[in-house]
């Protein structure tokens, strides 16, 4: 068949490098440790209750099935020995390879602070979303049951940390999500004001843009009610909230946007790491002295021009695809080429109707850059059926203010049990270990 190459990781940059060596003559292997192809950029869609998982993610299996030189294997690689040329699964299994592409993802970054885990959300897999969404949705649950003012102020505060896309996205969406939504669905908290804040340690939001649109994600997000607070580093992350400025903001729901690092895998490869875990590669993608063993995506420190690649899945994307040139220039021995990223813009969406976008010099805010948002994402969505699916729905919640995935998984909240208004049970185990106390009153 020709030389193996191991796939581990099934996001943006795997997928592609996965589909594009489906007509080489190379035997391919694709590891991950879920069975499916996630569409991160809408997974705060899932968290707030707009789409569906299935709306936003694919069996790998079903993506490669037409290439027959390419399995998929559910699994953990553990280690890898870039020397014997050989990665090693948690159960043990040996795979051996000729050329590993590492694009195993990010995870959540507590930068240290990993006890603050156990009383907020990050958002990297489709387990985080529905944790948030069920942490939501019983928050409003709860305090449409509550008689005391002040205890259902604190259910109906909402914190996002982090003033980066996704922070931006999730603030966006929770303020417009609790204010419809409470309008029109509950009756007792119909007249009460959800409070949202979202919270930056660095003194603007979406730092990776230009300041006119930065300025123009305050406004519209202000538009929306969220307050914001920037230059605001958090001490400390509690049961009963966050601590600003010796400051205790008290709330039940926390959700984490604030950082994310290289998943620990990228570690085993002996080369060189950067503060977030990624591996300092050559300009072709490889890793120093390893010539067959690749880095990409969220797993890969890339400079070009004197900047380093930011994790985006377009990047990732386009490093698939440039290593399977690489591949395909070594079997035809020809000089392998350089990667080289082309930046085909940002954006970020801020809510309904809202969002930044820049392309180069094109700057667009509002309801275009919102549609321009909208029909990108469909184009990147990994099948046809997802596409069709997530446009219908999108189009239905446009007109009706209406969210069609708000269901409560597991065991919901009665009133019989005596911590019903604490949202002591769920079936997320981060939901158990939240606590309410009486807050003080709202300002």
């Amino acid at each position: 068949m020709g030389p193996q190459v191991l796939i581990i990781g099934a996001g943006f940059g795997g997928l592609r490098l996965a589909k594009r060596l489906g007509k080489l003559p190379v035997y391919v292997t694709v590891v991950d440790r879920s069975n499916h192809h996630l569409f991160q950029p809408l997974l705060y869609q899932v968290a707030l209750a707009g789409l569906s998982p299935a709306d936003i993610a694919v069996p790998i299996r079903a993506i490669v099935h037409r290439a027959q030189n390419t399995r998929v294997m559910l699994g953990e690689v553990t280690d890898i020995s870039t020397a014997e040329k050989v990665a090693i699964l948690a159960d043990g299994t040996q795979l051996p390879f000729d050329y590993c592409v590492v694009a195993a993802g990010a995870q959540t970054s507590w930068f240290g602070k990993d006890a603050w885990s156990a009383h907020a959300f990050g958002l990297k897999n489709l387990d985080d979303a529905l944790d948030i969404r069920t942490r939501v949705l019983l928050a409003l649950e709860a305090a449409e049951l509550e008689p005391n003012p002040q205890r259902r102020q604190e259910l109906l505060t909402f914190i996002v940390i982090g003033g980066g896309a996704t922070g931006v996205e999730v603030a966006g969406t929770l303020a417009e999500l609790s204010r419809t939504l409470i309008a029109r669905d509950f009756r007792v908290i119909a007249g009460d004001r959800p409070r949202v804040l979202l919270v930056e340690a660095g003194p603007t939001l979406l730092a990776a843009f230009h300041p006119d649109l930065q300025q123009a994600a305050i406004v519209q997000l202000r538009e929306l009610g969220v307050e914001i607070h920037l230059d605001s580093r958090v001490q400390d992350i509690t049961a009963d909230g966050i601590v600003l400025a010796e400051k205790l903001i008290r709330a039940t729901t926390v959700v984490w946007a604030a950082g994310v690092r290289a998943q620990p895998l990228a570690a085993k490869l002996g080369a060189s790491l950067d503060k977030m875990g990624r591996v300092m590669v050559q300009p072709d993608c490889s890793i120093p002295s390893h010539p067959n063993v690749f880095a990409i995506g969220d797993n890969a420190h890339f400079v070009q021009d004197e900047q380093t690649l930011p994790g985006l899945g377009s990047v990732a994307q386009q490093q698939g695809e440039h290593v399977y040139r690489v591949i395909a220039a070594d079997l035809r021995n020809q000089k392998r080429p350089t990667f080289r990223y082309v930046d085909k813009g940002t954006m970020a969406t801020i809510g309904r109707s809202r969002a930044v976008l820049q392309a180069g010099n094109i700057r667009l805010t509002g309801f275009i850059a919102w549609t321009a948002w909208i029909f990108v994402h469909i184009m990147l969505l990994a099948d046809f059926r997802s596409r069709v699916l997530v446009i219908l729905e999108w189009a239905w919640q446009y007109v009706t203010f209406r969210r069609g995935a708000r269901l409560i998984t597991g065991r919901p909240v009665t009133h019989s049990e005596p911590e019903a208004l604490h949202l002591g049970h769920t079936v997320a185990e981060k939901a158990s270990k939240f606590t309410v106390d009486t807050p003080p009153p709202a300002a």
